[in-house]
């Protein structure tokens, strides 16, 4: 696998077995001083490595931030805390969508049928861009509750050509330490399968959640 991945192109990492990380030095960390990704030989791993070449400054930044914080820390510790968390989340299960503010704006605010039916023909002008390897290996056997923490960069729409390195400078270690993520069902996205042609296809609510109502003490 490391072998594989190293010749598709220079992601200016580069990738080895498994073996060659120390027991005593953490994952990130190793990455972070050697520029060497540890790769074991199976699908997880493989889709990780092909993220690094097609995302190459946003896992970079992923990186180092995590990097930095196990070095803050003193080492991994019992629990990761809220920045790696978050890193963590994005690095395994995120997404980016570049999309017109009113399709941002019914995301954050779960308004499912608005999103997916009355503003349906706007996605023809959005992308959702998979970062997270966990993500793609869930999505090689797609089921209907496969679940995207998305991730919107602070710049205007439409996005600029270089987007790499638009959400690498936008990762920000302050702002992902609130989780700024918003779920999304990614099998409700138009296209992506047949079955969300129906309307009917949005009516599950243990999919299509609504949003969480403030408790009132």
């Amino acid at each position: 696998m490391p072998d594989l991945l190293n010749r598709l192109g220079d992601c200016g990492r580069r990738f080895v077995p498994q073996s060659a990380l120390p027991a005593s030095e953490a994952y990130e960390s190793f990455i972070a001083r050697s520029g060497c990704v540890p790769t074991r030989e199976h699908m997880h791993d493989g889709l990780n490595g092909l993220v690094w070449q097609r995302f190459a400054r946003t896992k970079a930044r992923l990186n180092a931030l995590q990097a930095q914080a196990i070095a803050q820390a003193g080492g991994v510790g019992a629990s990761r805390g809220p920045l790696r968390d978050a890193l963590t989340l994005f690095d395994e299960n995120g997404a980016v969508l570049l999309a017109p503010a009113a399709l941002w704006q019914a995301l954050q605010q779960r308004q499912w049928q608005r999103l997916f039916v009355e503003l349906r023909p706007l996605w023809q002008q959005a992308q959702l861009l998979v970062i997270g390897h966990a993500l793609l290996e869930k999505l090689i056997s797609p089921r209907k509750p496969i679940t995207a923490h998305v991730f919107c960069p602070p710049q205007p729409w439409p996005m600029v050509d270089n987007i790499d390195a638009v959400i690498a400078d936008s990762l920000d270690a302050a702002h992902l330490a609130g989780k700024p993520f918003a779920p999304l069902p990614v099998l409700g996205v138009p296209g992506w399968c047949q079955e969300n042609q129906h309307v009917s296809f949005y009516d599950d609510p243990d999919v299509f959640r609504s949003a969480r109502r403030p408790q009132i003490s």
